[in-house]
């Protein structure tokens, strides 16, 4: 059906995108109405897109080149579309028995998937058997729920802290405890009250403490695997020293699970692993199914109630938080990576792998500077392409082309791969956890197969040629003052 005379015509029709746009006249309309600065970048590093789904672990570029699928931010458990998730979603939106939007009344999908979640918390960490979820629409929408959390239990207290290379996401909470320039700077006044440690350093935490006041802190927001930050990981003792600490000094800590949680890390939470009993922990890609947008914060009881007491639990909520399709998904990807034991599988899967990055590492020490993994959560970090003193003695340009060339590069060997968003020079992996072992040889043989066309760094600038080298230069160099002469 088409508008009457003189009505509004839309200019694409559903029918259009059904039958398959042009890769063109998608690049065009991405260009003129969406982040148009972004896909000059993706274009010009050649990894644009658009792409099709061949199976929930392949994918096919805009050219026909087959991809594994090594991308989507931890996002993807089981890939693009699996096919059972996608059947329970269907089902669900086939047979609606209760409101999608449940806000204001009871919900049975909610209510199994708040009950599941605390579960699972409790059986590896008891003490919060009682505790409660508070659902948002992305992980972090659940930082902002987590610092609401903090700011509530200890109103006294003007202070939280985060870590050097950290990344919470890029709401306004979240963003002022994500201590990168290039965000922060162009959205200054953030949050007041956030100081920024060095990660992994517990002495840090308490000389901290105790120069503050502990009735001055509020909280600590940790990562136990900073994932955007390049697959860092603290000293072995860290999490466990910073739980005495919190027992010691009486501040509230809340675990950052969004990239770690859910068996990505070979743990269910790898905090708890790590020796911590976090106040809060905040969830959000896997339990998505790599499906619907979701976030959770699980919290204990008693913060929670002192956020949302009474008739004052209206002074928080989400529109689409807690909503029927996502709570369904949910509650099909959780207990699919429970009863499957993908903890198990992520942890000897990721020795593997990680055994085959760290052996290419040591062939091509010209091109691979370090290798790091946890469970499923694989990075390399990269030599420079160029030298800084060849960009006008700019090294975080310098870092930046590195991981852009290196993704461009992975992607040419027929590997999607993604960059860091704290950490510039770095590659990332982040495979879906049930991976035929077929398909994820593919990947560490095809991931190897580039290597060896590029022994050394600058092999991947040579193969880019000057011209893109200098698109991708000016591009970076749009991005502000902290990209200049260092």
């Amino acid at each position: 059906m088409t508008p009457d005379e003189g009505g509004v015509r839309l200019p694409v029709r559903t029918s259009d995108v059904a039958s398959g746009l042009p890769a063109d006249r998608v690049r065009e309309l991405e260009r003129a109405h969406g982040n148009g600065d972004l896909v000059r970048v993706l274009d010009a590093l050649g990894i644009a897109g658009p792409f099709k789904r061949v199976s929930p672990w392949e994918l096919e570029d805009a050219r026909g080149r087959s991809l594994i699928h090594a991308g989507g931010y931890a996002a993807l458990p089981f890939g693009e579309g699996p096919p059972d998730l996608v059947a329970a979603a269907r089902a669900y939106l086939e047979d609606l028995r209760e409101p999608s939007f449940a806000q204001q009344a009871l919900s049975a999908w909610r209510a199994a998937l708040e009950t599941n979640l605390v579960a699972l918390l409790a059986s590896q960490a008891p003490s919060h058997a009682q505790s409660r979820v508070l659902f948002s629409n992305s992980g972090a929408e659940a930082i902002e729920i987590a610092v609401k959390l903090l700011r509530a239990a200890r109103p006294k207290a003007p202070w939280i802290l985060t870590f050097s290379g950290a990344y919470h996401g890029k709401t306004m909470g979240a963003l002022s405890v994500t201590p990168t320039e290039e965000y922060q700077r162009a959205f200054r006044p953030l949050l007041p009250g956030v100081r920024v440690l060095p990660y992994g350093d517990a002495n840090a935490v308490e000389r901290e403490i105790l120069t503050l006041g502990a009735d001055q802190v509020a909280g600590v927001l940790l990562e136990p695997v900073q994932g955007e930050g390049g697959v860092v990981a603290p000293p072995p003792s860290f999490l466990a020293d910073l739980e005495v600490l919190r027992q010691r000094h009486g501040f509230l800590v809340v675990a950052d699970e969004i990239q770690t949680g859910l068996g990505r890390t070979g743990h269910w939470f790898a905090s708890v692993h790590g020796g911590l009993d976090p106040d809060a922990v905040t969830l959000a890609k896997p339990l998505s199914g790599g499906l619907v947008p979701i976030g959770a914060t699980i919290a204990r009881s008693e913060l929670v109630k002192t956020m949302l007491p009474g008739f004052s639990s209206r002074r928080h909520s989400s529109t689409f938080a807690g909503n029927g399709l996502a709570m369904v998904v949910g509650m099909h990807a959780l207990e699919k990576l429970v009863d499957g034991r993908f903890d198990e599988r992520s942890r000897i899967v990721g020795e593997r792998g990680l055994l085959r990055l760290q052996a290419l590492a040591e062939r091509f020490p010209g091109l691979i500077a370090e290798v790091r993994g946890a469970g499923m959560l694989y990075a390399l970090v990269l030599r420079d392409v160029l030298s800084p003193a060849m960009l006008g003695g700019r090294p975080e340009l310098a870092r930046l082309l590195a991981s852009g060339l290196g993704v461009r590069t992975l992607h040419e060997g027929g590997v999607h791969a993604i960059i860091s968003l704290a950490a510039s020079g770095v590659v990332r992996f982040t495979p879906a956890l049930d991976m035929p072992e077929e398909i994820e040889e593919t990947l560490w043989s095809r991931v190897e197969a580039v290597a060896e066309r590029h022994p050394q760094a600058w092999r991947m600038g040579l193969a880019a040629g000057p011209a893109r080298l200098a698109r991708l230069a000016a591009l970076a160099t749009q991005g502000g003052p902290h990209l200049q002469r260092g």
